[in-house]
């Protein structure tokens, strides 16, 4: 099992992101949580199968249809941190 943080910019707040993410790692069994920043990014963390983390990965480059994502920063750890279900953060 491995765990990603994420920060994904561009136009990604006001297009339903969140909600897409939500969607997206539940659906690959993921655990952790997707929130805006003050500075107009969305922050992901999440952890579980390396594979499902890669598919996120590629999903967070894309995006909902509204969203114009300019770029996404991901570090890679080899820890949890134990996170029971997938969450939206405010």
């Amino acid at each position: 099992m491995s765990r990603i943080m994420a920060r994904v910019s561009g136009i990604v707040q006001g297009v339903g992101f969140r909600y897409f993410v939500i969607r997206k790692a539940t659906a690959y069994g993921l655990r952790g949580y997707v929130r805006n920043c003050f500075d107009g990014d969305v922050e992901v963390e999440a952890e579980g199968d390396k594979l499902m983390l890669e598919q996120l990965i590629e999903d967070l480059g894309r995006g909902p249809i509204c969203a114009k994502v300019k770029n996404v920063e991901t570090e890679w750890f080899d820890d949890e941190k134990g996170y029971r279900t997938f969450t939206l953060e405010t």
